[in-house]
């Protein structure tokens, strides 16, 4: 269960954030914000979440080797 509470909650914080910025960006904030930003969330979090799983041990990893 540990291996994966780092990629949920990395996953949650960069999908939320990335397609709130970017749909605010692309069509504003006034209207139907909510449901657009909730459609893009819904599409990118399991992708985020896929991606942190899979490659986040590398990435690191990576960051590790980087910062010696």
């Amino acid at each position: 269960m540990k291996r994966f509470i780092f990629p949920l909650l990395m996953s949650l914080y960069m999908a939320g954030l990335m397609t709130g910025l970017i749909t605010v960006i692309n069509t504003g904030i006034e209207g139907n914000f909510f449901i657009r930003w909730l459609i893009a969330f819904v599409i990118a979090w399991p992708i985020a979440f896929i991606l942190v799983l899979v490659g986040g041990h590398r990435i690191r990893q990576l960051s590790d080797r980087l910062a010696q």
